[in-house]
């Protein structure tokens, strides 16, 4: 890793015009090369406010988590070889994380002792109601399946999270909604990839939540994390 590593950082983002601009003022940009914002086909101004808080702004009209992400890193990976990122960021644009809590995120990459991090709201403090029921048995049972199937300790899906690019390639993510994050961290394992998490804290969105807000959104994220855990452990 060089002495000034790059760091891009990808938000995905659907009707956030009332936080995104939030979260990109608490990112640490001394930090990082670029914040890309994937406007996952918003109705709202969420573009128009990502821009103006420095951000570029990349437009996904396909809705689904996993879509924009896809979007944000073949931004990442079209650059020329020599200018590619050493390490790609994800985190939400509901500021329900902490972006300034990035250098302890990317932190035991940069010590050369993890190819990715995940940061575990299970582990670190958080607000009150910022996560529901549902959310919180969810992790537990996922991440109980990653165990038993594949032997990967992790205690959370946190969408904070940082990677190795050089990982990132050689994991080749696919899938395109709720699978996305569960996704990384099995194939990730799989590969035998040096994952660790870090503690991180949470707090109660801005807004609605698109999956947990809803009865449809929670049982349709529950059965694709479900689907993809055990898609990947026959193969």
């Amino acid at each position: 890793m060089p002495a000034r590593p790059l760091i891009d950082v990808i938000i995905p983002a659907y009707n956030e015009e009332q936080s995104i601009g939030r979260v990109l003022a608490e990112i640490p940009f001394s930090l990082v090369r670029e914040v890309i914002v994937v406007d996952n086909n918003s109705s709202d101004h969420t573009g128009e406010v990502a821009r103006r808080g420095g951000a570029t702004v990349l437009r996904e009209l396909r809705p689904g988590y996993g879509h924009a992400c896809l979007r944000g890193i073949a931004h990442c990976f079209a650059r020329p070889q020599s200018e590619q990122a050493h390490i790609i960021v994800f985190l939400d644009g509901d500021y329900s994380d902490y972006p300034e809590e990035m250098p302890d995120l990317v932190a035991p990459i940069l010590r050369g002792e993890a190819d990715m991090v995940i940061g575990s709201r299970a582990l670190g403090q958080r607000e009150a109601g910022s996560m529901l029921p549902q959310q919180v048995f969810g992790n537990w049972l996922a991440t109980s399946l990653l165990r038993m199937l594949y032997g990967a300790r992790f205690t959370d899906l946190g969408p904070f999270r940082a990677i190795r690019t050089e990982a990132l390639q050689q994991i080749g993510m696919q899938d395109q909604t709720y699978g996305w994050t569960v996704e990384m961290q099995l194939k990730a394992a799989r590969l035998k990839l040096r994952s660790v998490e870090v503690p991180v804290r949470y707090r109660r969105r801005i807004g609605v939540s698109k999956v947990s807000g809803t009865v449809k959104g929670t049982l349709g994220a529950g059965y694709k994390i479900l689907w993809t855990i055990f898609k990947y452990a026959g193969k």
